[in-house]
């Protein structure tokens, strides 16, 4: 590096200091996380190939092909709440994501719900991420797969991701550079193949139903099939969850989760695409004949030595995804500690000498593999625990997409060096309109035949883990104890307003 490099490197970062302490925090992270560093943590996290890949026999059964563009229409809504968080973490560029996010728009109750219910579901993510991993390194191996192998898998592929990210954040980032290469090169590479040597299928099967109606409509199968892009698209957020590990943050990370959102979701599309024309007989997958096409695809196209590459690829994707996901989740227990939100806090929010949430990494690993575990005793629990997973992202989501549309109303306009200007209100209000709409597809009936509990498991995780949260809230009041700024986004703009019932009794 050049002098004058490096002295324009120390000037950002001190200047990003600055704001930080400006904020009302002071930081000792290493801030060495570059842009493409910062996207690739998001693009991991959001992990195309191991989104792709697990969804797609059972949403290909669900809604046949033309399930392909609900990628499409969910990456657009996603766009939306994306874009709003890219106005907040320009403003708000503090480690932990949506929590100093909340807690900045609205106040400290909200802040500790949206904390608490992220933090849930990011543990879950995590959980489900290693076990999904299971079937492929079986495949890889070459052994049979089964419910116990697939949970030994998963607790080692969790101890692996703590062990890389307790070395520090120059491993992680590389770690995920090399992880988003593997997966974008090896998406690019078995998608291209499978296109032009294995393709079975014309492309107007992406607008045939195959008959799939319910009382003459296409729509409710749709919507089920939709789940495979609803479960693909988050990931963006990770970006802000290491702002103060990456210099610039206020313009460089609404840029890295825009980026995730564009390449992510065009990495998804293109794999989907090609899986969808390989498969020889879209028929017997409807039927539940073919239960794992993605196996039959690879099998047939690359032998049993070319699939078990192809395969050894998606293990790099489930490490790199893992890895991202603790990560998040860490720096998450870290701003919620530093803010005294939560017990532990004075081991929690201790950084190690390789500058990273040591204490924050070890609960974000014993906590999902303690779920794991639950699969040992339990089969159905893991599954249930899991479930709360997506519906959890979502609703932290929600909360923040809400959050941003009560500081809007109290007078709040984003000042970061990322802002939307006029757009700002009507895309916040798509986002919540596709988010509302999004979280009902998540949690609706799907299967009248199963009992209760499991048609409304998702319902039922997260009333336990909101009402859980809730109660602890109240009766403890762990958002009282801490002296960090909240509340303050629409100080600037405007005086503040008395508050009213209903939402606004999380304000303070």
């Amino acid at each position: 590096m050049s002098r004058s490099s490096a002295s324009q490197s120390h000037g950002s970062v001190d200047q990003d200091a600055e704001q930080l302490r400006a904020l009302g925090y002071s930081s000792n992270f290493n801030r060495s996380m570059s842009l493409w560093e910062n996207f690739s943590l998001g693009f991991t996290y959001l992990s195309p190939v191991v989104g792709v890949y697990t969804l797609f026999g059972l949403c290909l059964a669900a809604g046949g092909p033309p399930m392909f563009w609900s990628y499409l229409l969910i990456g657009c809504g996603q766009l939306l709440v994306c874009l709003v968080f890219g106005e907040i973490v320009s403003q708000y560029p503090i480690s932990g994501g949506v929590y100093p996010w909340a807690r900045r728009l609205v106040g400290k109750r909200w802040a500790w719900m949206v904390g608490w219910v992220y933090a849930w579901a990011l543990c879950a993510t995590i959980a489900g991420v290693a076990v999904g991993a299971g079937p492929y390194l079986s495949a890889m191996l070459g052994f049979a797969a089964s419910s116990d192998a697939s949970i030994y898998i998963a607790l080692v592929l969790i101890l692996l991701s703590t062990c890389l990210n307790l070395v520090g954040t120059k491993l992680l980032a590389r770690v995920a550079m090399f992880g988003f290469l593997c997966e974008l090169i090896g998406a690019i590479l078995v998608g291209g193949y499978l296109l032009m040597f294995e393709r079975h299928q014309p492309l107007s099967v992406l607008f045939d139903t195959f008959g799939l109606n319910s009382h003459g409509s296409y729509l409710p199968a749709f919507l089920a099939a939709s789940l495979a892009g609803l479960f693909q698209y988050y990931g963006f957020e990770a970006c802000g969850d290491v702002a103060e590990e990456t210099p610039n943050p206020g313009r460089r990370i609404p840029k890295a989760m825009r980026m995730t959102i564009y390449i992510g979701g065009a990495a998804a599309m293109f794999a989907c695409l090609a899986l969808i024309l390989s498969v020889p007989d879209i028929q017997k997958v409807l039927a539940g004949e073919d239960t794992d096409p993605v196996s039959t695809i690879l099998a047939n196209a690359f032998g049993p030595v070319g699939s078990k590459l192809v395969m050894a690829v998606v293990m790099v994707s489930f490490i790199s995804c893992v890895l991202s996901l603790q990560a998040a989740a860490s720096r998450l227990l870290f701003a919620y500690a530093r803010d005294e939100m939560i017990v532990g806090s004075g081991l929690l929010r201790r950084l190690s000498t390789n500058q990273v949430p040591s204490i924050a990494l070890l609960v974000s690993g014993v906590i999902p593999a303690a779920i794991v575990c639950l699969g040992l005793f339990m089969a159905d629990a893991v599954a249930t625990i899991v479930g709360f997973a997506a519906i959890g992202i979502y609703i932290a989501f929600q909360l923040i997409v809400i959050a941003a549309l009560i500081a809007r109303v109290r007078g709040w306009r984003p000042t970061g060096q990322f802002t939307l200007g006029g757009w700002g209100l009507l895309v916040n209000l798509g986002a919540l309109v596709y988010g509302i709409g999004a979280i009902i597809n998540m949690v609706w009936p799907r299967t009248p035949d199963a009992a209760w509990y499991i048609n409304y498991s998702m319902i039922l995780t997260t009333v336990v883990v909101m009402g859980a949260g809730f109660v602890y809230m109240l009766l403890a009041k762990p958002y009282d104890k801490g002296t960090a700024p909240y509340g303050d986004a629409w100080k600037q703009a405007a005086p503040r307003p008395q508050s009213t019932p209903g939402a606004m009794e999380l304000a303070e």
